[in-house]
């Protein structure tokens, strides 16, 4: 059998999640080779799966903790200011007894007259605020050490490498191992500490010189969770947290794939050409926005600063309005499991679901348990509560369905066919060509021991967590990306995943997104990838502008310009720029996983600075035409406009235990997501379908109504669409026959 990591790994992820699916009866039924290959793809998988586990876990314990402790800083140096107060008072009137008191006073004369306990407790008050504020957020992180200690044995005894020259962290780790073994009794005075924050160092030794274990350890776990996060440490037999370059093509697979992958991203292998034709393109761009400034009602250039005339928010007209709430008027009330039978009348989604090998079908209308089992998960009712909302069908018997028909892979191929049908339409060419898109975030509240969910006081008060439902939505209003995440980090970070990990055969050119979800090193890896980029910057006219040395702008607008690029940097990393993106191009990695590494690299990493210095010259460009352009800014609001107005539509379908997930588990958030997805793409296909017919009647009436007022009005329609209820009443199944199965 060859080695597990010698195997690609979409071929052993696939394994290894065919083989979950498969209990040990199941698995027995195949020869010893293919069981063991399963067996192995599977535990190969669980381990990588395990170690990203324990590294978010460990990153969400110290976010929290840290904040956790912050907090109570905060609250206890509140405390003791307010009861400090009266003591301020006391030594203010001290202050004032003392300067104006008589010299020939003794000091015992003085303390009587003003009150020596008064005086104690004044200076006791005014001390604990200034020791509080030299020393409280230590102490309340030290405090959470008992807390810590339960897991951070276990954590640090995990294989951590480093490529980076991070040989301290290392050493430290090595050292509290030791402790923990019984091989040390107490730190060496010679133990690294350059990773203690500078704050801390004060405390970092007792009276005696030496150091405190506690603090010590405090700070080395959260440099742990830092350099993990940056790639100065790693896990090598990780998926999301191995070495970096083992996440892109190696470098003997580059040598072999480097012309050809120039010639697939479209780009040129001398860096200066590119450079040049980038410069170029700023000077234009900088020109024409220049010679508009007079004429430009968006935008106006005071005293070297950008200023916004009014919003780019995109203004609707009455008759758009007017339009809006006839077509959806004549919309005819339906249920969601009659859209799911018409649209699969339509373009036949349901043959994606192809089972598992050894698949027996338990319901007596497999059919209808399929059908059953989407709403169920995407609409959030659960396949307990469905099996009470469907005559003739069980619990049990959609469970059955779930786990051999309902997967990551048969969700996005039935996906995929809904979209290729949405996208067939002709009506539907009236909101786009396929080739804009746009991607958003839409939180939902998440059980506590949610791996990744997070805190977000905005949305859901300091106590509740929530995951973001991050999806991709083409300018036809098809979901064909949906991921789930955490609320913490920022959504940049997953936009390429949704672009580069699509199956639809959409082709997005252009992107657009909120200020959330963009960073400049994303502007570097989409223009990589041949995709432009563009989100709509709430803080627009704050951003700054960057120009390759030497390039000429007009004096009107060479003010807004904070600096020169270094090119040089670009030019002598372009080749490993360009691997990077091939390997993201080529799926070799999570487009997040290798971003993340990139954004959180350390000064020293040159390659990360000359992708971010790459970002930050096409972000220029970009909005710089963004500024001048109004076709093109209404065209990135409009889009953003159909992503926002998609979410009310999932919240609509959605609406089963108050629209918020009930299970920790992330598996089944993803699967719920997923099909969630699917219902609002059969919905919008078939609002599509009905506004065709309503808009041909309507003119055939006699109402004019102009194509420009259409391209405004989006089969988003909700209210008609009936997602809860008792479903399949009196409804006739079509004959269907199961696909064929999928092999191991």
């Amino acid at each position: 059998m060859p080695d597990p990591a010698d195997v690609p790994q979409a071929v052993r992820r696939q394994l290894g999640q065919l083989c979950r699916r498969y209990d040990g009866r199941a698995l027995r039924r195949f020869g010893p080779a293919k069981r063991h290959s399963l067996l192995v793809c599977f535990l190969f998988e669980r381990r990588q799966g395990l170690l990203d586990d324990l590294v978010q876990a460990h990153d969400t314990h110290m976010t929290g903790l840290m904040r956790r402790a912050r907090h109570a800083a905060e609250a206890e140096a509140q405390r003791l200011r307010r009861a400090a107060e009266d003591g301020l008072l006391t030594l203010v009137d001290t202050g004032k007894a003392v300067l104006a008191g008589d010299h020939t006073e003794s000091v015992g004369g003085l303390r009587q007259r003003l009150g020596a306990d008064r005086l104690h407790g004044a200076v006791a008050a005014c001390e604990a605020v200034s020791r509080q504020d030299g020393r409280g957020v230590v102490d309340a992180v030290l405090a959470r050490y008992p807390d810590l200690r339960k897991s951070l044995p276990a954590f640090l005894a995990l294989p951590f490498a480093s490529d980076t020259g991070h040989d301290s962290l290392l050493r430290a780790i090595d050292l509290v191992r030791q402790l923990d073994h019984g091989d040390l009794k107490a730190l060496p005075d010679d133990a690294p500490t350059d990773f203690v924050p500078a704050g801390w160092r004060a405390m970092l030794r007792d009276d005696q010189g030496r150091l405190r274990r506690s603090l010590w350890e405090m700070a080395l776990a959260l440099a742990v969770r830092d350099a993990l996060r940056s790639d100065d440490l790693h896990l090598p037999d990780s998926r999301r947290h191995a070495g970096f370059w083992t996440l892109v093509l190696d470098e003997r697979l580059w040598a072999t794939a480097r012309t050809t992958a120039y010639a697939d991203l479209g780009l040129c292998d001398r860096p200066g050409d590119h450079l040049t034709d980038l410069t170029r393109a700023i000077e234009t761009a900088a020109a024409v926005f220049s010679a508009g400034l007079g004429s430009n009602n968006f935008d106006a250039i005071e005293q070297d600063q950008l200023c916004l005339r009014r919003p780019d928010a995109l203004p609707v007209s009455l008759e758009v309005r007017h339009l809006r709430r006839e077509i959806e008027s004549r919309m005819p009330r339906v249920r969601i499991e009659d859209i799911l039978l018409a649209i699969d009348r339509r373009c036949g989604f349901t043959r994606a679901f192809r089972p598992l090998a050894g698949y027996e079908p338990r319901a007596r209308d497999t059919y209808r348990a399929l059908l059953a089992t989407l709403i169920a998960h995407g609409t959030n009712l659960g396949l307990t509560a469905m099996g009470d909302s469907v005559e003739d069908l069980t619990a049990a018997d959609l469970q059955q369905t779930s786990r051999w028909l309902v997967r990551e892979a048969t969700v996005k191929a039935a996906n995929a066919q809904i979209i290729e049908a949405l996208h067939r339409l002709n009506f539907a060419a009236l909101w786009g060509d396929g080739r804009l898109s746009s991607s958003d975030g839409q939180r939902f509240r998440a059980p506590p021991g949610t791996l990744i969910g997070a805190y977000h006081p905005r949305y859901f008060g300091h106590y509740d967590k929530a995951v973001t439902v991050y999806t991709h939505v083409s300018d036809r209003l098809g979901v064909f990306a949906t991921q789930v995440i955490s609320c913490a980090p920022r959504e940049a970070t997953y936009v390429l995943d949704g672009l580069l990990d699509n199956d639809s055969g959409l082709e997005p050119l252009l992107h657009t997104t909120d200020t959330h979800g963009f960073t400049e090193p994303l502007w570097g890896l989409c223009h990589l990838l041949g995709i432009d980029f563009m989100p709509r910057l709430k803080d627009l006219a704050d951003q700054r502008l960057w120009r390759p040395d030497g390039a000429r702008v007009p004096d009107a607008v060479a003010g807004l310009f904070a600096g020169t690029i270094d090119t040089a940097l670009i030019v002598e990393h372009w080749d490993q720029l360009v691997r990077i993106a091939a390997s993201l191009k080529a799926r070799t990695a999570p487009a997040h996983v290798v971003l993340q590494r990139l954004t959180a690299g350390g000064p020293s990493n040159r390659i990360a600075k000359a992708l971010t210095a790459l970002g930050r010259l096409v972000k220029t460009r970009n909005i710089l035409r963004y500024l001048h352009d109004a076709p093109f800014r209404r065209l990135i609001q409009a889009q953003l406009n159909r992503g926002e107005s998609r979410h009310a539509l999932a919240r609509w379908l959605f609406f089963a235990n108050q629209g918020e997930f009930r299970t920790g588990d992330v598996e089944a958030i993803i699967n719920k997501a997923s099909c969630l997805s699917l219902l609002s793409n059969a919905v919008v296909l078939w609002n599509t379908l009905q506004m065709e017919r309503i808009v041909t009647q309507l003119r055939s009436d006699g109402l004019a109504i102009a194509d420009d007022d259409l391209t405004h009005v989006w089969p988003l329609q909700r209210r008609h669409v009936v997602p809860s209820g008792v479903y399949f009443v009196n409804r006739i199944m079509p004959v269907f026959t199961l696909p064929e199965p999928v092999e191991a």
